[in-house]
Order: C-alpha cells, then sequence, then structure tokens
C-alpha cells in the first residue's frame, strides 16, 4: 500500500503512522510541492489534497482528511466509487473550544473595548461587566467541539442548552438538548448563543434578522462552525443598535474578509480569522495522526473506518 501524508509531521508523529501500516509505504509531501502524480498513484492519503488533482486517483482506496469538514470533497464526482472518505471529527474539540470560550470571555469582561483604549493611551473605566457564572448557554452543535465547549461554560458555572439535528437525551455537560426547530423557544431565554455547527441546507442563513430579534436583550453571539450561517448583515445591525452586548466570530463569508465588510468596523465584534482550529494548538496535530493511525491499520485490516462520511 502506498500512502501519501500531506501533514507537518514530526519524527515520532511519522513513527506512528508507519506503526499503524507496517507494510505499507510513505511518501510525505509539503502542501505546495505535492502533484498530481503522486495522489494519482497514492493507494491512501492523509491530508486535504486539492480536489482537483483528485479526478484521475482511480486507485485510491481511503483519503483521510485533517478537516472536521469534508463538504467539497463528498461533493459528486471529486473521489471514485472505491475511495472511502473519513474527515478529522474529534481531533479539534480542545482547540477549537477553548478559542471560542475565550473570545466570549474577553467580551463579558470588555477585555477588547480595554485594548481599543490601550492603543490610544486612554485610562478609562468602561463600567459594569457581566459574568458567566449562571449564565444561560445555548451551544449550537452538541459533538465533539459543542462537548468540549459545553464544559467550559459549566465549569464556569453556567447552564447549558446543547442544539442538535435531531431529537436526543441531554449527556454532561449539557443540562438540556433540543432541536433547530426548538431555535425560536430557546432563543429569548439565554445570554449567550455559541454555533460549532457545520455547513449543510438546513443551517446555511439561519442566523438571521428573525434569530437575532429573538435573542434576550443584551445578549451575546459566537460563531466557529461556518461562515454561511450567519447573515452579516443583520449581525451588524443588531450589534450597532445594542440590541446585542457584543459577538465573536472565528469564521465569516468570504474568507479572507474583504477589506470593505462591515464586519471589520463593527461595534463589540471581536474577530479572529478562521485559526481556532489548523494546527494551532499541537494537540490537535497529534489528535488527527491518531486518527490516520486508526483508519490506515482498519484499512489493512478490511475493518470498518472511523469518521467514515461517505459510507
Amino acid at each position: 500500500m502506498d500512502v501519501l501524508v500531506q501533514l507537518p509531521l514530526s519524527e515520532e508523529q511519522r513513527e506512528r503512522l508507519e506503526a499503524a501500516a507496517p507494510g505499507a509505504r510513505f511518501e510525505y509531501v509539503k502542501p505546495r510541492t505535492v502533484t498530481r502524480e503522486q495522489v494519482e498513484a497514492a493507494d491512501a492519503i492523509v491530508g486535504n489534497v486539492p480536489t482537483e488533482m483528485l479526478a484521475g486517483a482511480s486507485g485510491l482506496r481511503l483519503l483521510q482528511l485533517n478537516s472536521a469538514g469534508y463538504e467539497q470533497y463528498a461533493a459528486s464526482g471529486v473521489l471514485s466509487d472505491g475511495c472511502a472518505l473519513c474527515c478529522a471529527t474529534g481531533a479539534y474539540g480542545q482547540a477549537v473550544s477553548e478559542h471560542l470560550f475565550a473570545m466570549v470571555l474577553s467580551l463579558v469582561k470588555r477585555l477588547p473595548a480595554y485594548q481599543d483604549r490601550q492603543r490610544v493611551h486612554n485610562w478609562c473605566d468602561l463600567g459594569p461587566v457581566t459574568t458567566l457564572r449562571g449564565a444561560r448557554v445555548l451551544v449550537l452543535g452538541a459533538g465533539d467541539i459543542g462537548t468540549h465547549l459545553a464544559g467550559l461554560f459549566a465549569a464556569m458555572g453556567s447552564s447549558v442548552c446543547g442544539v442538535r439535528s435531531r431529537e436526543a437525551a441531554p449527556h454532561h455537560p449539557f443540562d438540556d438538548m433540543g432541536t433547530l426547530s426548538d431555535l425560536p423557544r430557546l432563543l429569548p431565554q439565554v445570554d449567550v448563543v455559541c454555533s460549532v455547527l457545520p455547513s449543510t441546507p438546513q443551517t446555511a442563513g439561519i442566523a438571521d434578522q428573525a434569530f437575532f430579534d429573538a435573542m434576550r436583550n443584551g445578549a451575546y453571539f459566537a460563531n466557529a462552525g461556518r461562515g454561511d450561517l450567519v447573515d452579516q448583515r443583520a449581525l451588524v445591525e443588531a450589534l450597532a443598535s445594542g440590541h446585542l452586548s457584543g459577538a465573536a466570530l472565528d469564521v465569516c463569508t468570504p474568507e479572507p474578509l474583504p477589506a470593505e465588510s462591515p464586519l471589520w468596523d463593527a461595534p463589540n465584534l471581536l474577530l479572529t480569522p478562521h485559526v481556532s482550529g489548523q494546527f494551532h494548538l499541537a494537540v490537535t496535530l497529534d489528535n488527527i495522526v491518531g486518527i490516520a493511525a486508526e483508519n490506515l491499520a482498519h484499512l489493512a485490516a478490511g475493518e470498518a473506518l472511523r469518521n467514515h462520511v461517505n459510507a
């Protein structure tokens, strides 16, 4: 088995990967140097190679992505019928949840506003702040990342309700669980709404004017899932009117965000350039190596694959 790896792995991580498939031949490439010939010669690929290079990869048996998202690779015609597509769900829970939680906590304590004052050498008391102790938090997306995020809020003393696409009983650390159809009922009840939802036809554009109008006056909104969840104009208006006390975005549309976008200057908006995931936290890459190693072993043994999304 020929395995092409497009990840910046350490020697120890390479050893872990190779130990999972002892008889395989491994080739390591950098994202910008991978060639169509290398892709077409591989039996298994670890990493998000460009989709346009996959058309001729008729012998590919496994594409193990390094991302939790997989939409562009699942599109019709991208992969041959015999290729299993697996994502990296489970690798990003700690990294994304910590990033989004930090953004929300900094907003409720007005830290970005104090940073603005610091830059202009203005010693200024901005007045009262709020707390996450006793806050009611709604987490849209109750999978790996959402569960990690709920745990952080719960540790601060918040009560957390999760939202899933299908009905399910609440599990620790969630106090309650709802579905997307429950949003009109849930939004007016909470102080913070955080989304880590993937991009689907059901989630695109749901955070619109009606969504923000339904939120409590003075509530906070945060999104680290996908940018197409949010009607960005409606969010800017909700911030400008003061209806929302603040918002945090690690994702937007399009990306990179154009210089003329009104998001840049929206009041009380904390914006980061889709950096909560990737490999900024070292454990994330370790987690991906673990998932990839597990699936290479399963592939060699003819066993069921983890995170198989086109089964």
